[in-house]
């Protein structure tokens, strides 16, 4: 939607606008202004708000007060009564004091661009540890801002009741009964993370490489992955589809087990506060053999976007991950014309491990996993080996486990050279040794 659009409905969706500040001084020509509020209106569609107008407010001081300019909130003031709005979003940062200002400027409720993620967040996070994560960020951010009553852990929707509803009118939450929840919050997440080592340790012993799938929201991370496993993982046109991890098996062109891991997808701007609680939710991305950067070549700020996951990552302490070069999946070439998509091919061919594929259409997906394989291979050792033929069990155990590079049979054994996953080599020699099958 355009800047200053506006659009009749007759639809009983919260009506809402999106107000995108375009910060001269921050964006300075890095952003496009227009694609932060094309994006800003998606996150707002994505919790099913009914947005009516978008705007762009160039902003080239922040007001203490406000935010914006003092002419910008009385035309939004008039177009908010105008159309009826309910909802106003704002695209940035707002103090509790900007809020509550501009919520009595426009006479209807104001939530900032924290409070929408979060919304979104509420509305999605799935798994126990993902729900207490997403409500103990949001405990955390209403702790400042007074917000009315506890009807969001009791909600019958999704989301944290930022955007208000039933409970409007009770009165302010209590911070001392705030404060409480938050501290039984860390216990239960505590207990939560003791669980899930335990299954990590479980998966550590079989032991199977991680390939992570990472991007910056709505960049087909959920597409691909069900391309690549066949599961039926939420894939909508919809930013912030996914948000806990999927995990599933992959089995690789060269026979190798893998598992393949989805997670959520980063945005720019994302308050640090919401990294921090979603930091055990991407530990799994901290412990992958191979992290693979989802990306939406198509989209006019690709760049800008590939920056802002690479941030994120290094916030993680990916930082040497990062800096030595990921495996990028240049997705949605569907989307490009013919002279772009040869142009891209150009590009990609002079670097390492950039792969062009529509997660759409299946192009390209085959080249994706022919460098996971090449990229797992590395770091394998190579073993001379002779196992008999009455031992078929070593036989297919090597096959299965390893990538048989030559092979030379007599009359009693077959002499083979073998590459192995260093685990699987100390296991095959130690049993070996032992005078027992791997």
């Amino acid at each position: 939607m355009s800047s200053g659009q506006t659009e009749a409905t007759g639809s009983s969706r919260q009506r809402a606008i999106v107000v995108h500040p375009a910060l001269k001084a921050v964006e300075g020509g890095i952003r496009l202004p227009e694609s932060r509020l094309e994006e800003a209106v998606g996150l707002a569609q994505a919790i099913d708000l009914d947005v009516v107008a978008a705007e762009l407010v160039p902003v080239a001081k922040r007001r203490p007060a406000t935010l914006i300019g003092k002419g910008a909130v009385e035309r939004l003031a008039e177009l908010i009564k105008e159309t009826e709005i309910d909802l106003a979003v704002v695209d940035g940062h707002l103090s509790p004091v900007q809020q509550r200002n501009l919520e009595k400027a426009w006479s209807c409720k104001v939530i900032d661009r924290t409070g929408l993620i979060l919304e979104i967040f509420g509305e999605r996070a799935r798994t126990r540890e993902g729900t207490l994560q997403v409500e103990l960020a949001a405990l955390n951010y209403q702790r400042s801002r007074l917000v009315r009553s506890w009807t969001h852990l009791e909600r019958q929707r999704g989301g944290f009741g930022f955007m208000g509803g039933p409970g409007e009118t009770q009165i302010e939450a209590d911070r001392r009964m705030i404060g409480d929840r938050i501290v039984k919050l860390k216990r239960e997440l505590e207990e939560v993370k003791r669980t899930r080592e335990l299954h990590r340790s479980a998966r550590r012993k079989i032991p199977y490489p991680i390939v992570a799938l990472v991007g910056y929201t709505n960049a087909g991370k959920s597409t691909l992955f069900n391309r690549l496993t066949r599961a039926e993982v939420l894939a909508k046109d919809m930013l912030f589809a996914t948000l806990d991890p999927t995990m599933r098996g992959l089995k690789l062109p060269s026979g190798r087990d893998v598992i393949l891991s989805d997670t959520v997808g980063f945005v720019s701007d994302l308050p640090h506060e919401l990294v921090a609680a979603f930091r055990a939710t991407l530990e799994e991305v901290l412990e992958a053999d191979v992290v693979v950067h989802v990306r939406d070549v198509s989209h006019p700020d690709a760049e800008a976007q590939a920056t802002d996951v690479e941030l994120v990552l290094k916030d993680l302490g990916l930082g040497e991950m990062v800096d030595r070069g990921l495996v990028e999946a240049l997705n949605k070439i569907d989307l490009m014309d013919e002279t772009g998509r040869v142009e891209l091919a150009n590009q990609a061919s002079r670097r390492d491990n950039a792969i062009p594929v529509s997660a759409m259409t299946g192009v390209g997906v085959d080249d994706l996993l022919a460098c996971f394989d090449r990229l797992l291979s590395q770091g394998r050792e190579t073993l001379d080996v002779q196992v008999p033929f009455h031992d078929g069990a070593t036989l297919a155990w090597l096959y299965r486990h390893g990538e048989v590079v030559e092979r030379r049979d007599d009359d009693i054994h077959a002499h083979m050279r073998v590459r192995l996953d260093p685990i699987d080599a100390q296991r095959f020699q130690q049993r070996q040794a032992e005078g027992k099958r791997p």
